[in-house]
């Protein structure tokens, strides 16, 4: 058999899409993945196949800059920073406003492409990532069966009455002003309108009879993955897609450096694992405010610097690298400080470890709520938290422990990689 994978050129995408696809891989399955030119070592790294496939104007290999990016998209990722300063309303404003530009990147043509790619790799299967809104829109046009991978929070997928860009749910921690709220809510409806129309529009060109969509923002695949933890999941949010399934999480395998084996060995002491993933750890000023509060305890650290520049000095004993090993560390952390991205959420619950969320943007903040109401650790406004709110949410986040433990024995008890395998290769869409 041979699966297809179709991934924006993002490592946050790709990684666990990649995690879920080494199944088939497993099973001396044809993997081939359909990605842009950034994240190609990725895909070789994992031993697949690399088919070409650019589906935006950003990329993001690992670590993402400003500065990297052509021209355009360097200016709209510097304006998204600067919005993570003015806080939540502010930057879902910011992007809900992007959207109108950057989720349906020249759609006909890209489209086209996706149907070139599945004519030439013939796919027995193939699993796409839901926010590659052109892919599947060329999937959809073409009658091609596909599966859906949802690979942040459920609401990415909205339900209901749900309109997508506003948030589900938010942690205690943030209050919005309710005028703002509304303004807020306003505008997303504004922008699922236009985006819907531009899908018609393209949907019309690809496929004249067609039957147009209602609402873009909640097409869907022939079946539904969300890379997610059920446990985690809000059960008003009771009008999922038919069928779906929750995978827990896709963690990877990786590889320890020598120099990271030698520090996880050098000392039993507890550890925390801080990282603010590819895109947040920009704000060095909210990664100072962590470091100032951990030295406060007796946790030695590991901290992913990424792109953040200027953090403060730190003691020797600790492990500071602009990238580390995120899955192996967290399963030996005990604890974990993240921006609640949907990658950190799912591979620290995996490892059965309690978070510290300071969500800045998108899907972080029903992340984070989603960890303050599971009890399985704290939440803070990342703009608000003092070094002394961030040293008590530490101790706070340790008593935790139990609930994310119990979480985590549940997911390692079935890996999503091999729950993806069994239903989509028993789903009954068939061969594209």
């Amino acid at each position: 058999m041979t699966l297809l994978v179709i991934s924006p050129d993002y490592a946050s995408h790709l990684l666990p899409l990649a995690t879920l696809a080494t199944a088939w891989q497993r099973s001396g399955d044809r993997v081939v993945v359909a990605t842009g030119p950034a994240t190609a070592g990725l895909v070789e790294g994992f031993g697949f196949e690399h088919y070409e496939l650019p589906l935006g104007r950003g990329s993001n290999p690992g670590v993402i800059r400003a500065e990297q990016q052509p021209v355009g998209e360097d200016e709209a990722l510097r304006g998204f920073f600067a919005a993570t300063y003015r806080g939540m309303v502010e930057t879902l404003r910011f992007q809900a406003e992007a959207r109108r530009n950057d989720l349906l990147w020249e759609p006909v043509d890209r489209a086209q492409a996706v149907l070139q790619v599945v004519e030439h790799v013939k796919p027995d299967h193939i699993i796409v990532d839901h926010l590659a809104f052109s892919a599947r829109l060329a999937l959809t046009a073409g009658g091609v069966p596909h599966v859906d991978v949802v690979l942040g929070h459920p609401s990415a997928l909205p339900v209901g009455d749900e309109v997508y860009g506003y948030p589900t749910a938010w942690p205690a921690a943030f209050r919005p002003d309710a005028g703002a709220l509304a303004e807020l809510n306003r505008l997303c409806r504004t922008v699922r309108d236009e985006f819907t129309a531009e899908w018609n529009a393209a949907l019309h060109t690809l496929a004249p009879t067609a039957a147009p969509s209602k609402d873009a923002f909640t097409e869907h695949g022939d079946l539904v993955l969300y890379n997610y933890p059920a446990a985690l999941h809000d059960p008003a949010r009771a009008e999922l897609p038919v069928p779906h399934a929750f995978l827990g999480s896709a963690v990877r395998t990786e590889t320890v450096p020598a120099d990271v084996r030698s520090w996880l060995e050098a000392d039993d002491q507890p550890f925390a694992y801080v990282s603010f993933g590819s895109f947040l750890s920009t704000r060095a000023d909210v990664l100072s405010t962590v470091i100032s509060a951990l030295r406060r305890t007796d946790l030695r650290v590991a901290l992913a610097t990424g792109s953040a520049q200027g953090l403060p000095p730190v003691p020797d004993t600790w492990l500071v690298r602009s990238y580390l090993p995120q899955t192996a560390l967290l399963g030996q952390a005990a604890m974990a400080v993240t921006h609640a991205g949907n990658n950190s959420v799912t591979e620290a619950l995996t490892a059965g470890v309690p978070m510290l969320a300071l969500p800045f943007s998108t899907d972080q903040f029903a992340g984070a709520a989603a960890i303050e109401t599971h009890g399985v650790g704290v939440a803070l406004d990342p703009n608000a938290a003092t070094a002394d709110d961030v040293a008590a949410a530490v101790r706070r986040t340790l008593d935790s422990a139990p609930a994310a433990q119990a979480i985590g024995e549940q997911l390692r008890r079935t890996p999503g990689s091999e729950l993806a395998f069994t239903l989509a290769t028993n789903h009954p869409s068939g061969n594209p």
